[in-house]
């Protein structure tokens, strides 16, 4: 399998299907469907929908529109975090992905607005997925976990205690940094794997071991990042490069060493790896997608 093509095929057919989910640009309030439009077509792997559909798929699924709707969603909400991410009262950053963040575009307030209204509007993808799928246990489940990985348990408590260090100039304890890893990256990393899983049909035990993989998936991917950010370039990157040691960030390379920070990529990958052949189903695909994503230069 050339993994690298196939993930491009699988991107580009995600990105089309996303695109049908937004709303359209119209009326007074056109601005706001601009901005979202704007900030979920710039680019992006497609990560989340793409575990899900993969993990949909190992578990079973065969009715890609049971899953689009949860797909859409997730990867609006993590849009909206971004956009909220590169605001100024946060990281304050002026590109992504090679093009200008959405309040350097649009402005700070339709910035602001912009991350809202993605949030809000994948909870509507989803809530309309629910009456068309009425007395469906699963996608209510799948609901509930999208919700809950996505809020204060989740990817937004892992972002308040990222901010709250950076703000207090604390010392991080690397028991601090590894929450902030599992929630702010994993979190949406594991709900993902879940309600592809959830969705298919998968039972309670499957389901957990989905979430361990995301988990170490997410702590993977993360530490890559450190390393990308010490490593790569702007060009390759698509954005500012040297910031966590310029704002003297604690990131796993500060803590562990370039050295480690390598080894430990390597071996949490292995894990979620390991945790995946666990399960059923055949999941050739997703095995490689994991070890492309942890592994990869940008």
């Amino acid at each position: 399998m050339d993994i690298a093509k196939e993930i491009a095929t699988r991107a580009a057919d995600i990105e089309q299907r996303i695109q049908t989910y937004l709303p359209k640009v119209e009326g007074y309030q056109h601005t706001i469907f601009e901005a979202m439009a704007y900030s979920v077509t710039a680019g992006g792997k497609r990560l989340r929908p793409m575990l899900m559909e993969a993990s949909y798929e190992m578990f079973g699924g065969t009715d890609p529109k049971v899953v689009e709707p949860f797909m859409a969603a997730i990867e609006c909400i993590h849009t909206y975090s971004l956009v909220h991410d590169d605001l100024p009262e946060m990281d304050d950053d002026a590109y992504r992905r090679g093009k200008l963040t959405t309040h350097k575009q649009f402005g700070q307030a339709m910035g602001v607005l912009a991350g809202d209204a993605l949030l809000n509007y994948a909870f509507e993808i989803v809530a309309k997925a629910l009456v068309t799928q009425a007395g469906e246990a699963k996608a209510a489940k799948a609901f509930e976990i999208l919700a809950h990985k996505a809020g204060v348990y989740g990817m937004i408590g892992g972002q308040v205690v990222d901010v709250e260090s950076e703000k207090k100039n604390e010392t991080v304890e690397r028991e601090r940094l590894d929450f902030i890893y599992r929630l702010k990256t994993g979190a949406l990393l594991e709900a993902s794997l879940m309600i592809g899983a959830i969705l298919a049909g998968a039972d309670d035990a499957q389901v957990k071991k989905m979430e361990e993989a995301g988990t170490k998936l997410g702590l993977a991917f993360q530490i890559q990042d450190d390393i990308l950010d010490v490593t790569s370039t702007v060009e390759v990157l698509g954005k500012p490069i040297g910031s966590d040691e310029k704002n003297q960030k604690a990131t796993y390379v500060s803590f562990e060493g370039m050295d480690k920070a390598k080894q430990d990529v390597a071996l949490f990958s292995e894990e979620a790896v390991a945790i995946l052949e666990e399960c059923s189903g055949e999941h050739a695909f997703l095995r490689e997608l994991f070890l492309y994503l942890i592994h990869r230069e940008k």
